[in-house]
């Protein structure tokens, strides 16, 4: 594994790049800010047409942008500026946020988000109800997507949601403008991480960009306000914790990123096997006392009967833009003429945490300029799985795919707002022909990426960096 290297060989602009290059590079980032503000100002989600053509022309930019090697000093300027281009916006693409205030709502007013559904509580008012604004809440719950169903987010983004609602209990505008600043401070935070740890793993410093600009990674994080932004600063926090021996707060670190999603547990495998037995016990100690202080708000019986069902539902009725869900279901009904749905999702789910255990024994064990790369395969191998990947679920991806050759979640990451096309009509029809091009997209470009070798220097890259001990 390459040493680390001094900031001084990754300058900030090439010398002398010629002025054709930069003019194309100018028109990109402005064809870019223009397909943003269309996005966040001109384009309901029904549009699909209109919607995919900016994400379109927003992609084809990035590609350019990153292919004639963007001077790091504009694409930082660059990732800001369209990023304070959705502050005002009411998100147009995802109405997930009408949840998320009902919650900071609830929680800025102390009361437990995760004791009744929002159906519950306006049919049946609790006891403290006096002290809730119930009229605010009477109005937004047409709004809300999920009325029948628990709120399945962790402690971190309840506290977000709790204090921008506390600070504006009858704003919507306001609500949001605090979500976003912090959400704009998380992606400081990654970008600052992402610059010192790169150079530390033998990356150029320029490849942050990769993250910072992608189409997906704005769109729902800045404008969608989804809190994988927060999860991915969380993540890089824990590295650079762990760079630097801080083990204990790193652990701290990693219980904030899973307090926000979950999904960071799948950590777990790879780092028992960097850490080594000794070192892993107090990790997982600490983190586990972390997660129980972060959760103990909001712990009682009804908590953990509620995650319970939310986690049933999640696994055994949902489903949205899945792959190898999808095919082994079309396969069981043509087998067995009958939806195997129920059966299917918890089995999946088994095989995703098996494939992470499995993939972490077979690498041996990792240095951790490595870890970023087969934490990347191994979520992959989740979300391969699973029934439900929203875009916004690959944003971690990206992020991760900037400490390795591999592109290929860059390249799904692009193609999974195909699956916006089911929002055309009411009913959410999803289109199989666009499911396909998704995945086939997706598979093609992997292939390709494996023909051309790279990853297989992938594999010799990252096996440098292992340990045998």
């Amino acid at each position: 594994m390459p040493k680390a290297l001094a900031s001084s060989h990754f300058p900030l602009s090439p010398p002398h790049p010629p002025p054709l290059l930069r003019a194309s590079q100018l028109l990109a980032l402005l064809l870019t800010g223009a397909a943003y503000w269309a996005l966040a100002y001109a384009t309901p989600r029904a549009h699909c047409t209109q919607l995919l053509l900016l994400f379109a022309v927003a992609g084809t930019a990035y590609a350019w942008l990153l292919h004639t090697r963007l001077p790091l000093r504009w694409g930082l300027g660059a990732a800001l500026v369209f990023r304070l281009l959705w502050l005002p916006a009411t998100p147009a693409l995802s109405d997930d946020f009408y949840r998320f205030r009902w919650d900071g709502l609830l929680v800025s007013d102390g009361h437990n988000p995760f004791a009744e559904t929002p159906q519950q509580l306006l049919q049946h008012p609790p006891a403290d109800s006096a002290a809730l604004p119930m009229t605010e809440l009477r109005r937004l719950r047409p709004r809300l997507n999920s009325p029948r169903y628990f709120s399945v987010y962790p402690p971190v983004c309840q506290g977000l949601y709790g204090v921008a609602a506390g600070l504006f209990p009858d704003s919507q505008t306001g609500f949001l403008l605090v979500v976003r600043l912090a959400l704009l401070l998380a992606d400081a935070g990654a970008a600052a991480l992402l610059l010192w740890l790169l150079p530390l793993a033998g990356w150029p410093a320029r490849r942050a960009l990769a993250y910072l600009l992608h189409p997906l990674a704005i769109v729902e994080v800045a404008g969608n306000v989804h809190m994988e932004g927060v999860a991915v600063f969380f993540l890089l926090l824990t590295g650079a914790l762990l760079v630097r021996r801080r083990t204990w707060l790193a652990a701290g670190a990693l219980a904030l990123a899973v307090a926000t999603k979950l999904l960071p547990l799948l950590a777990l495998p790879l780092l028992a096997r960097q850490l080594g037995r000794r070192r892993f016990r107090w990790f997982l100690g600490v983190l586990a006392g972390s997660l129980g202080l972060l959760f103990l708000p909001f712990v009682s019986w009804s908590l953990l009967l509620h995650i319970g069902l939310s986690l049933d539902l999640y696994f055994q009725s949902f489903e949205f833009n899945a792959s190898v869900f999808y095919l082994l279901r079309a396969l069981g009904q043509w087998l067995t003429g009958h939806d195997l749905v129920g059966g299917l999702g918890p089995l999946l789910g088994a095989g995703a945490i098996y494939l992470a255990f499995r993939l972490a024994r077979g690498v041996g064990r990792p240095r951790l300029a490595a870890v970023p790369h087969w934490l990347l395969l191994t979520l992959s191998g989740y979300f391969a799985l699973a029934t439900i990947v929203h875009p916004w679920y690959l944003v971690p991806l990206v992020a991760l795919s900037c400490f390795s050759p591999l592109r290929y979640a860059r390249v799904w990451a692009g193609l999974a707002v195909l699956s916006y096309s089911a929002y055309r009509t009411t009913a959410y029809t999803e289109s199989g022909w666009l499911i396909g091009l998704e995945y086939g997209g997706t598979l093609a470009w992997a292939a390709w990426e494996y023909r051309r070798g790279r990853a297989a220097g992938a594999v010799g890259r990252v096996r440098q960096g292992q340990e045998t001990g």
